[in-house]
């Protein structure tokens, strides 16, 4: 943690430092107006968990821009409630409302009330870097301390060392340089980029009764990773039209790898960057257009995948892609199949029910969540659309009577009391029943989890 005094003397430094037009303090305070913490609870099924993270102010609605890694995939947004904003150094809230999740950038976006608003400036506003930066160059950026410290803003500054593509062109610091989801500039204030979750370091852990131990250790508090500005202005508009993030478009594989080398060379793509496909829905687009496993694509829309390290950052760059563009729309893959390349026109539809929207029902006594089966599960599980069945555990109390008995998150409940559950109605019905029946000592699921199946025995008593 970076103490106080630290603090003030960066900030006494960064005035002083020689080649900037403008000094770093002024530079910095007004860019603080970009910047706020956001703090929210999610409410479980049975307590409230406070989450703090940092935001950019992207446009003069007092629209806010939060990191992905915020909310948790599969929270549904009528469990994210009483979202606060705060000004750097300040403890006076604004109430703001959740607007959804993008699919492309991952981001999270909120809205805070009108009468914060004047005292906010969107990152928009100021100019951005013409050019990507260079290795060395030096980016600065913003930290926020916690609540309890006002969140007083800090400085960080750091040098570039890498820029890459992942498949985002991305700019990796030596140092960290903002607090994740913050903005980045150079020494003129010019926008850089956007601060990304960090990534994680690796460490060896020594002891005196033990050998070393790897370990993995993230800063959640500040990054070295940022997002940069070609990126990041280009999106900052994509508002969802809903909390859930739709419309959001749908290819219907779940399984894109790169090329195996031997196999590339076997084809003789070596030189031809690649994405094979496996995992395809049944009834998806890419089925209905005549794609099957295995198929390996190589452009699209007449552009060729382009070559990135590692390999499999292309799957990405090819997924997000298709995130680009919108149900109904339709793309042009070139393929290779068997040797042979082709065109295939894929028909994009709209993304299959998500978990964050998915019925459910948290049953007390019990001591789990159940919610219904997805086409997501089916894939999964690797089951065919006719026999997809059941239900799926959302969530299990801690010490509660399923939990005690070994159920788990994620676990397929195939049979209740040894009647086959085919619907999630049908579940309901049975669960509600046991529920009701305060008399009853226990009762018995049918659980898949992994490929294996087992019997877990309940009790209530």
């Amino acid at each position: 943690m970076i103490s106080l005094r630290r603090i003030v003397l960066l900030l006494v430094l960064a005035a002083t430092v020689v080649g900037y037009a403008t000094p770093l303090t002024d530079l910095f305070n007004e860019r603080l107006k970009s910047v706020v913490a956001v703090e929210f609870f999610v409410q479980d099924e049975i307590e409230r968990h406070p989450v703090s993270v940092l935001g950019t102010v992207v446009d003069a609605n007092g629209t806010i821009i939060l990191p992905g890694a915020s909310i948790l995939p599969g929270i549904p947004p009528g469990q994210l409630k009483d979202f606060k904003v705060y000004r750097p150094g300040s403890v006076e809230p604004s109430n703001a409302i959740y607007l959804g999740q993008d699919a492309l950038t991952g981001w999270h976006f909120i809205r805070v009330e009108e009468k914060l608003r004047s005292q906010l400036v969107p990152v928009s506003r100021y100019e951005a870097v013409a050019a990507d930066p260079g290795l060395s160059d030096e980016l600065w950026g913003i930290g926020l301390r916690n609540k309890d410290e006002d969140f007083l803003p800090y400085f960080l500054s750091a040098r570039v060392a890498l820029v890459t593509k992942l498949p985002q062109k991305t700019a990796v610091l030596a140092t960290e340089v903002a607090g994740p989801g913050l903005p980045v500039f150079d020494s003129a204030g010019r926008l850089a980029g956007i601060a990304q979750t960090s990534f994680g370091q690796n460490y060896l852990l020594f002891s005196h009764t033990q050998n070393a131990a790897p370990i993995l250790l993230i800063n959640v508090e500040e990054s070295s990773v940022v997002l940069l500005a070609d990126e990041v202005l280009p999106n900052l508009g994509r508002i969802p039209q809903s909390v859930t993030g739709r419309p959001i478009a749908w290819f219907g594989a779940y399984g894109l790898q790169p090329i195996d080398p031997e196999v590339a060379k076997l084809l003789k793509l070596e030189h031809q960057p690649g994405v094979v496909l496996s995992d395809l829905m049944e009834g998806s687009p890419a089925i209905q257009a005549g794609l099957k496993e295995r198929d390996i694509v190589l452009a699209l829309d007449g552009q060729p995948l382009p070559r990135l390290k590692p390999d499999r950052v292309v799957a990405g760059y090819f997924g997000q892609e298709l995130l680009r563009r919108h149900p109904g729309e339709s793309v042009v893959l070139t393929i290779s199949r068997d040797g042979v390349r082709q065109e295939i026109k894929v028909k994009l539809g709209d993304e299959p029910k998500m978990v964050r929207e998915a019925d459910r029902h948290y049953f007390e006594r019990l001591g789990f969540t159940a919610r219904e089966f997805l086409a997501t599960d089916g894939i999964v599980n690797r089951i065919k659309l006719s026999e997809q069945q059941g239900v799926v555990v959302q969530f299990v109390k801690p010490g509660g009577p399923a939990g005690t008995a070994g159920l788990r998150p994620d676990d397929w409940v195939r049979e209740i009391e040894g009647e086959e559950i085919k619907t999630y109605e049908q579940a309901l019905n049975k669960l509600t029943q046991l529920e009701s029946e305060k008399t009853r000592a226990e009762f018995v699921l049918l659980v898949s989890r992994g490929g294996e199946t087992s019997v877990l025995r309940v009790k209530l008593k």
